[in-house]
């Protein structure tokens, strides 16, 4: 779109924005020269309606309840593709040809095994360490391992450095599992496994004995990676993106990544939804769901139904959908009778066909449905974000190179709303009595107009003109 303008109007003031749009059409107030040709900033804590970058890579239309990545329907690829084939869409763009797909599968078997001065790091950590703080140090430490990877202009050291990330990640996953929570020798990954397979085998598997992966629970636990791999600007991907800016090597990029995916607001969802269906299961089973449905209805009560709603999505969340089959799927052929699934669909059942629940759009999301499946593979609690993080990565180093691509890249560098103390005079410390300022500067900071105040004056005067 052309010489289309929004116009912001700050009393006799009258300032002209550029509109943009993206590829379905949404517009987007370009405020880059804002600042500096006027000394005005805007005002969003937590981005809600700020993008923070332009990206190729993952599309989310929250009230649709789309999902598209590199413009692919995220149920067609659960249905159709693989690990790999996703892996290097997002990565590359489009879909591979059988001999690139051949080639990726082979380079990611070929950076599988980490140095064992990294496994000897992971022992050195406290026995009951969470494995999520495991995985944000050893992935930090590899910029050690492989100092070349601060080259993060150049191209041929970006893939690489983006393979190696893919292919380690489960296998100090495993590591940490059976070293701190398993207290179990470590099993090292076998190529001629699939990925998600590989996973399982270093999980389970023993020494004394051999051990056959599932299938079943293989494809899983692979749609559960696919499912997981990007997502928009959320706020691991946008902290990956920050760090990134300052041209950080992409092993401290990823790591800073892990350390916000490891947020209880963030990562550990599909850990509340069990732990909440572990309650229900306490309280009285499915019998109690309409007891439960109206304390979750009372704001006066501690209890949240935890699953339910989106902070993007305003609709069903199209993973969710895949995420119920493919839990059905995994107890029907593993013929698993499990109370907590029996919880969990009529729980959703009864919450659909509540109008409060509904009204609100507060439909099951992913993390309602992955938990169930993550138990059924065998797959403690204490791991679940790490799962997840295992298959973030993937979009994490595909938001990384966009990123390093970028031939005018800034760092990042946020304006702030300061509410702060004005500028006041340093007051001795047998003057001070107490209150943390003087009477001179408080006198000062009383007769100006509050920052918030002018700022909230000029918000109300913004218009948009096409």
């Amino acid at each position: 779109m052309r010489n289309v303008f929004a116009t912001l109007t700050i009393g006799e003031e009258e300032i002209k924005l550029p509109l943009l749009t993206d590829s379905f059409g949404h517009r987007f107030v370009d405020v880059r020269q804002l600042y500096a040709e006027h000394k005005v900033c805007t005002f969003d804590p937590g981005f809600m309606s700020t993008a923070s970058c332009c990206s190729s890579i993952t599309y989310i239309d929250g009230d649709a309840g789309v999902l598209l990545y590199r413009g692919y329907p995220i149920e067609e690829l659960v249905e159709s593709s693989d690990f790999y084939d996703v892996a290097y869409l997002l990565l590359h763009g489009e879909l591979p040809t059988a001999g690139a797909k051949s080639s990726f599968r082979r380079d990611i078997c070929g950076h599988t095994m980490v140095h064992e001065k990294l496994v000897s790091m992971i022992q050195s950590f406290h026995h009951d360490g969470d494995p999520m703080d495991v995985l944000c140090g050893c992935v930090g430490a590899l910029s050690a391992f492989y100092p070349e990877a601060c080259r993060v202009r150049d191209p041929d050291m970006q893939i690489l450095a983006c393979m190696r990330l893919i292919a380690k990640m489960p296998t100090i996953a495993a590591m940490s599992y059976k070293i701190l929570l398993k207290g179990a020798p470590v099993v090292y990954p076998r190529n001629d496994l699939n990925f998600a397979e590989n996973f399982l085998y270093m999980m389970h598997s023993m020494p004394t004995e051999p051990y056959i992966v599932d299938s079943v629970k293989a494809k899983a636990l692979e749609t559960i990676l696919i499912l997981h791999m990007d997502h928009e600007q959320n706020a691991s991907t946008n902290t990956v993106r920050t760090a990134g800016s300052s041209q950080a090597s992409p092993f401290t990029c990823i790591s800073a990544g892990i350390g916000s995916l490891h947020g209880p607001a963030h990562g550990g969802a599909n850990v509340a939804v069990m732990k909440m269906l572990m309650e229900i299961q306490r309280l009285g089973g499915v019998e109690k769901i309409p007891v439960i449905l109206e304390r979750a209805k009372d704001k006066q009560d501690p209890f949240r139904l935890m699953g339910f709603g989106h902070r993007v999505y305003k609709n069903y969340d199209p993973r969710a959908k895949i995420m119920r089959r493919v839990t059905a799927e995994v107890m029907g052929r593993l013929d698993a009778e499990d109370p907590l699934l029996a919880i969990a669909m009529e729980l959703e059942r009864a919450a659909l066909a509540d109008p409060y629940f509904v009204s609100r759009n507060l439909y099951p999301n992913i993390d309602f449905y992955s938990g169930i499946t993550l138990c059924a593979l065998g797959i403690p609690l204490e791991m679940y974000t790490v799962i997840f993080t295992i298959a973030r990565v993937v979009g994490w180093c595909a938001q990384w190179m966009e990123f390093a691509k970028e031939p005018n890249s800034k760092i990042t560098r946020p304006r702030q709303l300061y509410n702060g103390s004005v500028a006041r005079s340093f007051v001795p410390p047998e003057d001070r009595d107490g209150s943390g300022a003087s009477e001179d500067s408080l006198e000062r900071r009383s007769s100006r107009t509050t920052i918030e105040e002018r700022v909230f004056a000029s918000m109300r005067s913004m218009r948009l003109n096409e």
